[in-house]
C-alpha cells in the first residue's frame, strides 16, 4: 500500500515507494559511503538517508527511478527525515504514476478557458493579437496549461504556471483599477508572458528539472525570443509597444542579483514585479507549512529560500486555552431581620448569638 509523504509522521515505521528526485553519494567521517536522497511523491518530497549498505545498491538506480524503501521516519533539526534501511529500484509496471506527480487541484482545461476570457476582453488590439498569436500555438498551449511554474519553490505541481498566471490575473486587475494611470492591458500582457519561458527550461517527464536551453540560457531569454518572434508575424505591430513588453519580462524579478537583466523602471513593469513576488511569497508560505504540519512544535523547520523559519499560525492559537471567568458567589441568605443565616438551625443560632456580643 502507497504511503504518501505528507502522510509521514514521527518514528512510523514505513514501507513504500518513492520517485528519486535527487541522488548524493557521500562520505561518512570513516570514509566509508552514504546516500544522501530526496524522495517524493504528488503530496511533496522529503529528506532520506541511507547509512549502511551503500556499496551494494549504488549502482542499481539513479534520479528519475521509482524506488522501494524501508525505514523509519525521524526528526532531525525540526524536519522530518526517512532512514532507509532497505532500498530497490521498483519495477514500473506496478507504479501508478498518478501517484508521483503532483498536481493542481483545478482543472487544466477550465483554468485554460478563464485565461482565454481573460484576453478575449482585452481592448488594445495590438497587445491581444500578440496573445492569441502565442496560444493559436497547439504545442505553446499544451505546454503552458501543463507546466509547473517552479521547480521547487512555488506552484511547483503540474499546472502550477496557469494556475499562478490566473492568480496574478486576478491581483492584477483589481490594482490596475486602484490605481488609474496604470495600462490594465499592458499589465495583463506581463502577467501572462513573464513566465511563458518557463514551458521550455523546466522538465516535467519525472521529477522537476531544468532542459538543456533552461540551464543554459533561462525562462526569461527564452520569453524575450519567443517575444520578439510572436511580434514579427503581427503586422504593424508596434515596436514601442514591443520594447515595453519585453522589458515588462526582462525586469519582473525586480533585481539584478534575481536574475533579471534589467530593474523595472515604468508603472507596470515595477507592479508585475511586486504581485509576482507577492503570489509566488504567498505560496512559498502556505506550502511550506502544510509540509512541516506533522512536525511538533509552532515554528517549522528553517526555509532557505525566505530566510526564516515560519510560524504555524493555527496551531499556535489552539494552543491558547480560554479560562472561563469564575463564578460569582451565591448572595448570602438572610433572616426576616436582615441578618445572614446559613441554612441550618444550629448556624443560624451561632450568628445570632455571635451579633448579639457585638
Amino acid at each position: 500500500m502507497k504511503i504518501f509523504a505528507n502522510a509521514l509522521e514521527p518514528n512510523q515505521q514505513v514501507q513504500t515507494t518513492f520517485l528519486v528526485l535527487n541522488k548524493d553519494v557521500r562520505q561518512k567521517k570513516t570514509g566509508e559511503p552514504y546516500l544522501s536522497l530526496v524522495l517524493g511523491d504528488k503530496t511533496g518530497d522529503i529528506d532520506a538517508k541511507m547509512w549502511d549498505g551503500v556499496a551494494d545498491i549504488v549502482d542499481t538506480f539513479e534520479r528519475n527511478d521509482y524506488v522501494k524503501i524501508r525505514g523509519q521516519a525521524t526528526v532531525y533539526q525540526n524536519k522530518l527525515q526517512l532512514r532507509v534501511d532497505r532500498l530497490q529500484r521498483a519495477d514500473e509496471r506496478e507504479i501508478e504514476p498518478a501517484d508521483y506527480f503532483p498536481a493542481s487541484k483545478r482543472d487544466r482545461d477550465e483554468m485554460y478557458a478563464e485565461l482565454m476570457g481573460y484576453i478575449e476582453t482585452m481592448r488594445n488590439p495590438h497587445l491581444k493579437a500578440l496573445l492569441e498569436s502565442f496560444f493559436a500555438d497547439p504545442e505553446i498551449a499544451r505546454r503552458y496549461k501543463t507546466a509547473p511554474a517552479a521547480k521547487s519553490i512555488h506552484h511547483a505541481w503540474i499546472g502550477g504556471l496557469i494556475e499562478h498566471v490566473l492568480s496574478l490575473m486576478t491581483l492584477a486587475r483589481f490594482t490596475a483599477r486602484h490605481y488609474p494611470e496604470v495600462d490594465e492591458d499592458l499589465l495583463l500582457t506581463g502577467v501572462v508572458l513573464h513566465d511563458i519561458g518557463k514551458i521550455y527550461e523546466l522538465t516535467y517527464d519525472r521529477g522537476f528539472g531544468y532542459s538543456d536551453e533552461g540551464q543554459l540560457i533561462g525562462h526569461i531569454v527564452i520569453a524575450l525570443r519567443m517575444i520578439d518572434e510572436k511580434a514579427r508575424q503581427i503586422p504593424g505591430f508596434p515596436p514601442k509597444m514591443k520594447l515595453l513588453v519585453e522589458h515588462l519580462v526582462a525586469s519582473h524579478h525586480g533585481e539584478l542579483e534575481y536574475g533579471s537583466p534589467k530593474v523595472p523602471c515604468f508603472l507596470e513593469a515595477m507592479l508585475l514585479h511586486h504581485l509576482d513576488n507577492l503570489d509566488s511569497k504567498m505560496e512559498t508560505v502556505r506550502t511550506i507549512v502544510a509540509r512541516d504540519a506533522m512536525l511538533e512544535g509552532n515554528f517549522t523547520g528553517y526555509a532557505p529560500s525566505l530566510e526564516r523559519s515560519l510560524l504555524k499560525k493555527d496551531r499556535f492559537l489552539a494552543e491558547e486555552q480560554v479560562v472561563p471567568p469564575a463564578p460569582k458567589p451565591a448572595p448570602a441568605k438572610t433572616g426576616k431581620s436582615g441578618v445572614p443565616t446559613t441554612g441550618s438551625l444550629f448556624g443560624d443560632k451561632l450568628i445570632s448569638a455571635l451579633g448579639d456580643e457585638k
